[in-house]
This record gives C-alpha cells, structure tokens and sequence, in this order.
C-alpha cells in the first residue's frame, strides 16, 4: 500500500470528511484508470483522513459486498476478501490498517471493456461495454450475456452505444445507462453531447433520453439519481413517468458516485485536451482537476472538494466499503496473499521462501 497526495481547499473539508466516514464505520474506494490505481480514503479519529492505494492494470468498475470486493480491469475481474483478523500481522497492525482484503482470485475476462458492476443474488453482475450487454461470468467463459437493450440487434465486440451504468434492485438488474441507443460499431461517438439514455431492465423501456453523457446511476431511498457527465448536472429521474429534475449543476465532468449519511461523494475528472471525443463537451475547459467532490443532497449545496495529485487524471467508480475505518487492499504480487492461508475458523502465516527450497 502506497499512498498519494490530498489537496485541500479549506482544512475544514478534511475534517468534515473525515468526521463523516469515522461516523460511519467506512471508508470510500475510488478507481483511477488513467493512473492505474485504486485508493482508500478513511479516517481512525474523525479528523484526520489517510489514504492507500493498489496498483491494478486499467481498474474501473468496483463491486463491494460485505467482506468481498471486485474490481474490472483491463481484461480481469480481481477479488479481494476480508476474512482475517488484521490484528495478526505485525505489518499491518504497525500501519493501523483494521481490515485487511487479500487477493483471492483473479478472472480472465479478456477485454471487454467492463464498466459498472455489482454483486447481486450470488452472482457478479456487469456492464460488457465492447458487446453491449449487460452480463455475468462463469469459469468456462470470458462471459455470459444475460440482457440486452432491444435496440441492438446483435451482441458483437463493436460497443455500439457504450452501455456503462448499472442498478440492481432486490439483487438483479433494473436499470442501466448508455450514450446512445445506436447499433453499428462505436455509433455513440456520433452525438455524446445528447445522445444518452436511461432505460428499465428487462422492458428496454427508455425512461429518459437527450442525457449528455449519463453515468453512475444509482438508487437512494427509492428514488433514482444520475450524473451527466457531458455537462455536468446531477439529476433525479421519476422512474415512473421520466420527468427529470436536475439537482445541481457542477459545471465539471463528474463520474462516480457513492451516497453516506446524506452526503454524495461525486468523483469529477480532468478532460485530455488531446481527446477527440471529450474535448467537443462543454465542461471540456472547466474540467482541469481530479478529484471528488462532497454534495449535501438535503440542502442541494457543495459542501466542499478535494483535490488530487497531478499523478491521478481520470476518476471512473466510487464506492463504500462499510465496517472498517483503514481497509489494507493486498494485491497478488504482496508477500501477503502469498504467505497468508486463510480457512473459515483460521487462519495462518506461512514462510514461502523456507517452503519452496524444501
């Protein structure tokens, strides 16, 4: 675990963040694709925050379940578990990390370009954007497709309309985002600026459409919200007759999103000025920081933003990670996922090195 630099406006949204995950048992994950990491922020006193990262190849898409964790990559799923007492090894106890999730299996997707994903009734669900579908996994396959929009005709490696966003409900998918609803190769790139849609899992009824760029959908008390990212506005959708409210307008490319105690926690990305496809959105000028932004959605205010290092661009997911205030997320390449054994009532330290000259 490494970690990187966090930049403050005011010292006072340090300690608001921090005070809100300490309050909440949590920690927030986000992926940086661009800089291929994924990083922890958490805080053990309510003041003062501390952050981690992992290096995995092109993260995006995170799936967090109780002690399970899942990440898309570039062309792997990777999962993490927490099954082990962090207080067992001196490591990460001299670290003050309280949980500690070791690599347990890593899945070859090849690349499918996965976006969103989520665990739900015993399966991981995802976003295969290159085949436009929405789709689960299974050790025989690079993929099973389960659904996809009616306007595609053929499920085919051509990411037809860049199918991103995912919601479960009750465990199984009711809602998803796309930038089009075209059906020939790479046909979303045509229009990005109003081409989005919200559609209904497994009706294909549009519930809203003319969406620049939507992204993170996700439900809150019932009720559906979004990011669009091309103009940067969070909005509500009635997911009974459409209309759509918009909430606030950030005048930022925002992407990413996860919900504590009332408080949004919205990534907003740097747009590459070299980018053919970004560099035509009207935030393209205002989006010249990474970094996340902390929205109270009772009042509809911007609470505050923290800035990041130069090293990070991009901001694709952010996710809770509930019960543990340090969470240490070991990759495979770790001594650790290499020496630890881990059985349902225990779990064990082993010295590699001393085993494999005997």
């Amino acid at each position: 675990m490494t970690t990187f630099v966090l930049i403050m406006h005011d010292m006072e949204i340090k300690k608001i963040l921090a005070q809100l995950l300490f309050d909440a048992n949590a920690s927030i994950i986000f992926s940086t694709y661009k800089a291929n990491k994924v990083i922890t922020i958490g805080s053990l006193n309510g003041t003062d925050l501390h952050n981690g990262t992992t290096q995995l190849k092109k993260p995006m898409g995170i799936a967090v379940d109780k002690n399970n964790i899942a990440i898309a990559c570039l062309d792997k799923l990777h999962f993490f578990s927490c099954k082990v007492n962090a207080d067992n090894y001196n490591e990460i106890r001299a670290k003050n990390y309280d949980s500690l999730y070791l690599h347990r299996a890593e899945y070859n997707t090849s690349i499918l370009d996965l976006h969103d994903i989520h665990f739900g009734n015993d399966l991981l669900w995802g976003i295969n954007t290159v085949f436009s579908c929405v789709c689960t996994f299974d050790i025989n396959y690079s993929f099973i497709p389960k659904w996809k929009p009616n306007f595609i005709s053929k499920i085919v490696p051509e990411d037809k309309c860049h199918l991103n966003g995912l919601v479960l409900k009750d465990g199984i998918p009711k809602y998803t985002t796309s930038l089009s609803k075209t059906d020939f190769k790479e046909g979303w790139r045509e229009n990005i600026n109003k081409s989005g849609v919200l559609m209904e899992i497994p009706s294909s009824r549009i519930l809203a459409e003319g969406l620049s760029m939507p992204h993170s959908p996700m439900l809150i008390e019932g009720e559906l919200y979004l990011l669009e990212s091309g103009i940067g506005t969070l909005i509500k959708v009635d997911t009974q007759n459409g209309i759509k409210t918009k909430i606030h307008d950030f005048n930022r490319f925002v992407r990413g999103m996860t919900y504590i105690n009332g408080v949004l926690i919205i990534g907003m990305s740097k747009i590459r000025k070299d980018s053919k496809t970004f560099s035509k959105l009207s935030v393209s000028s205002s989006s010249d920081v990474a970094g996340l932004i902390l929205f109270n959605l009772k009042f509809g205010n911007i609470i505050g933003e923290i800035n990041l290092s130069d090293s990070v661009d991009e901001i694709y997911d952010v996710k809770v990670i509930n019960g543990t205030k340090k969470p240490a997320i070991i990759p495979k390449d770790n001594v650790m996922s290499k020496e630890i054994i881990t059985m349902p009532k225990n779990s064990f330290r082993v010295n590699r090195k001393r085993i494999e000259k005997n």
